[in-house]
């Protein structure tokens, strides 16, 4: 029995960009190129987030950045939001081509802490806040892919 190879030249498809905006760090999620699984892949400095998507963009086709939006439990908006608008706002300015759009955000931080004490992982690596806020940019983007 013979079988017949055939490859597809696939285009390069783009990724969606997943966004947890601090005040001090923004931790960072990406998906897969099929936009089914969000994958953590790091957290930066506030004021390194522009040359770090700079970066990540020369490597990487993005699709649409997805931003974290805090809400408190009546749907107003948490006091944060003073931070993450003006990013937004550059954010479209310098990469128009690229949408950005919202994901509410509430509970991320404290499911995040969850996921870590459900992993198995010790206090002391639970109380980095780094590794919270990449797994919170997980979770914003995962739920953001599992609803669009």
């Amino acid at each position: 029995m013979q079988f017949k190879i055939i490859l597809i030249k696939q285009e390069k498809v783009g990724r969606i960009f997943g966004i947890d905006y601090g005040k001090k760090r923004v931790g960072i999620a990406v998906s897969d190129p099929l936009k089914m699984i969000a994958n953590g892949i790091d957290t930066v400095a506030t004021a390194e987030i522009f040359n770090y998507i700079k970066e990540y963009l020369s490597r990487e086709k993005v699709e649409r950045f997805v931003v974290g939006l805090p809400k408190q439990m009546n749907n107003t908006y948490s006091e944060s939001v003073i931070y993450i608008v003006p990013f937004v706002n550059k954010l479209k300015k310098t990469y128009p081509e690229i949408p950005v759009e919202y994901v509410d955000e509430r509970f991320t931080s404290k499911i995040a802490k969850q996921t870590m004490l459900a992993g198995g992982l010790k206090k002391k690596a639970r109380q980095n806040k780094a590794l919270v806020d990449k797994i919170s940019a997980t979770i914003i983007l995962q739920s953001y892919l599992d609803f669009n």
